[in-house]
């Protein structure tokens, strides 16, 4: 598919409005062929909050279809106008209208997305408690992309598994579970949560690297388990998900101690996959989003995996403490849209 790359506005009270102004500003390599799927009048606001003193604002020009973003000439910002605009939306703070303004953003370039009409759709940060409160009744992105696929295929959600890979330069990492109590991400490592998360990350790497990925998996527990004295997951749940996996095909490895397996997977010298491991599964969610944001949050980019469409963000969320100021780093945003377009081969 090639087509333009649509980018969602996200919290309209947060910093997406402003990192995607600042993405077209700082590179044009990696916002060309893009436009955002928003509100005309939120993205003036960012631009001209932008421009220095005495300097014109970088236009935002509003375009009527998805076919105009090929035409849009150099130095403008693309919009199309997808929602009801927002009406009394405070820069800063949580509100219902805020969280409207941005799931409906996301809800309609999943569609296009599926549709075919655009080649892939990055997600500028939205606010979750803001999305609840608008009625959306999903935790995040990921849920709220994967109940639309489902509907797109009529499928239930439970056919339609999805996985979340953050990654960077120097790291890849696939979790398990994502955005559930640790209680309940303690309970979800069973024999088939692992295995399947095996099976899409395995098949979504061989796409993106052309080979088949080395898949390093950490343990649940300290010391992967210490043979059953830290627990018993590891021998009971995450070894036989292993050898299915092996079984099939799939090259992983592991158990292996959760405070390691990571840095054994970092890419050496600034060479990509140059690490022992190409991607680590990881059991819950900050066992694996923590060590690349650890790296930088300016580098890392939260790819969707399983989806019927690309889907990538920035690791970050809305910053509602310097929302507004000028202040926020569009680095890992301007990374998700390279991601996006090597994925597509777009």
């Amino acid at each position: 598919m090639n087509g333009p790359i649509a980018i969602t506005l996200g919290d309209p009270a947060g910093i997406g409005p402003e990192i995607i102004a600042k993405a077209f500003r700082e590179a044009p390599d990696a916002t060309r062929g893009t436009f955002i799927a928003g509100d005309v009048g939120t993205m003036r606001q960012a631009s001209q909050a932008l421009a220095a003193p005495g300097e014109p604002a970088w236009p935002v020009l509003e375009i009527g279809s998805v076919a105009e973003a090929a035409a849009v000439p150099p130095r403008c910002i693309p919009v199309l106008q997808v929602i009801a605009p927002p009406s009394g939306v405070q820069i800063g703070r949580v509100s219902a209208e805020a969280g409207r303004v941005a799931g409906e953003c996301v809800v309609w370039a999943a569609r296009a997305a599926l549709r075919g009409e655009v080649a892939a759709i990055v997600t500028a940060p939205l606010h979750k408690e803001a999305l609840s409160a608008a009625g959306f009744p999903y935790p995040g992105h990921t849920e709220l992309l994967q109940a639309e696929a489902a509907a797109h295929l009529g499928r239930t959600v439970a056919d339609v598994p999805v996985r979340m890979m953050l990654a960077n330069d120097e790291l890849r990492t696939v979790l398990v579970s994502i955005h559930v109590s640790l209680r309940q991400a303690i309970e979800a490592v069973c024999f088939e949560g692992v295995l399947e998360t095996l099976r899409i990350t395995h098949r979504a790497l061989t796409h993106a690297l052309g080979r088949v990925p080395r898949i390093g998996v950490a343990g649940l527990n300290p010391h992967a388990g210490e043979g059953g004295l830290f627990g018993s997951e590891e021998r009971e749940v995450i070894v036989p998900a292993i050898e299915a996996a092996r079984a099939e095909g799939i090259d992983a490895h592991g158990p292996y101690a959760p405070d390691t397996v990571f840095m054994r997977a970092r890419a050496k010298g600034g060479v990509p996959s140059s690490g022992e491991f190409d991607v680590v599964i990881a059991m819950y969610h900050d066992q694996g989003l923590i060590p690349v944001k650890y790296l930088g949050v300016e580098k890392g980019v939260n790819v969707t995996l399983g989806l019927p469409l690309v889907r990538t963000s920035p690791d970050h969320g809305t910053a509602f403490d310097i929302a507004g100021t000028g202040q926020a780093d569009a680095s890992s945003l301007i990374e998700a849209l390279r991601m996006a377009r090597a994925l597509r081969g777009v």
